[in-house]
């Protein structure tokens, strides 16, 4: 089969199309076609060992998992001897699992009980590889922070792969949404279900003092100290994308005597999850915002705009 490796750290440059032996599906496992993947934030924080303690868990020296890719959308076309739960023919979503990768490739074995569900019928394989990353993790933290009706939530970075999909579901939560982005993405953001949208090119952040219930950081981009300007008293901090230099110096620099609760860490994958942003997208309540689609002879070029910080929502990669 074909595949995107990444056999050192580095740039997009470090990746290239092998062929590389098809995957045998164990007893428990099912042999997935993938017809399409994406390119998120933990393929090329991955690719480029960033933060430094990638290399601890993933290699020291070369990554020892060559084929990136945490995320994928295709189809059954074997099923293991004790597989109950998926058939041949079955088309399925989801994560391949941060840990195991391998997305970036014509063919993936996962475990039945992986966090992948079942596909609607009328959801297309680039827009379900869409779905996973963003939607996924916006859904973990939103669940985490309680939202619910009436709640003011803030999402900063409301275009990205996770701000565009918080908005969604924070909309569909019932909260009133305020999404900040640039100039050319408001009415993108607005077209989501926000409530009022702020560009912060041009409006004073600091006149939203304490006025959010919630404030969810989706880009690494606006300093905690303005989160905690920015949210109520016993109100909620989501830093969803903070990297261990800004964890520390959100620790030594405290919380400024204000009671907030602060939720970080990483999404916790699930099949639950899935089958739930199935249904969602089946009532027509969310809908994959897309940037770009590439096919995976192009996967550099789609690393190259992952990476940029220019890109709106997300970055596919086709595989057929």
């Amino acid at each position: 089969m074909q595949a995107a490796l990444a056999t050192a750290y580095g740039g997009p440059d470090v990746i290239r199309i092998a062929e590389v032996p098809t995957p045998s599906p164990k007893k428990n496992e099912v042999l997935i076609r993938i017809h399409a993947s994406a390119v998120n934030a933990a393929d090329w924080r991955l690719r480029r060992a960033d933060p430094w303690f990638v290399r601890l868990v993933f290699g020291p020296f070369k990554p020892r998992r060559a084929i990136l890719g945490v995320v994928f959308a295709g189809e059954v076309v074997q099923a293991g001897a004790d597989v109950t739960k998926y058939k041949k023919g079955d088309r399925l979503f989801g994560w391949t699992s941060i840990m195991g990768l391998g997305g970036h490739a014509e063919y993936i074995a996962l475990k039945e009980n992986g966090a992948f569900a079942r596909m609607p019928d009328a959801l297309s394989y680039t827009d379900a590889a869409a779905i996973p990353f963003g939607f996924g993790t916006a859904r973990h933290f939103l669940h985490k922070a309680k939202v619910d009706k009436g709640l003011r939530v803030l999402i900063y970075g409301a275009s990205g792969a996770v701000g565009s999909a918080a908005v969604q579901l924070a909309h569909v939560m019932g909260a009133e949404v305020t999404g900040v982005c640039s100039t050319r993405n408001v009415e993108l953001v607005r077209s989501l279900g926000a409530t009022e949208v702020l560009d912060y090119t041009k409006d004073d952040l600091s006149a939203q003092r304490d006025h959010f219930d919630v404030v969810f950081e989706t880009v690494g981009k606006l300093p905690f100290k303005d989160s905690l300007t920015l949210v109520k008293p016993q109100g909620t901090i989501i830093t969803g994308s903070e990297m261990p230099a800004q964890m520390l110096t959100r620790a030594f620099a405290g919380k400024s005597g204000k009671q907030v609760t602060v939720i970080s860490g990483t999404a916790v994958e699930s099949a639950a999850d899935m089958q739930l942003l199935a249904d969602l997208w089946q009532r027509q309540e969310i809908r994959p915002v897309i940037d770009s689609t590439f096919p995976l002879a192009r996967i550099q070029e789609a690393h190259a705009l992952a990476e940029s910080g220019r890109k709106v929502g997300n970055v596919v990669i086709t595989l057929r």
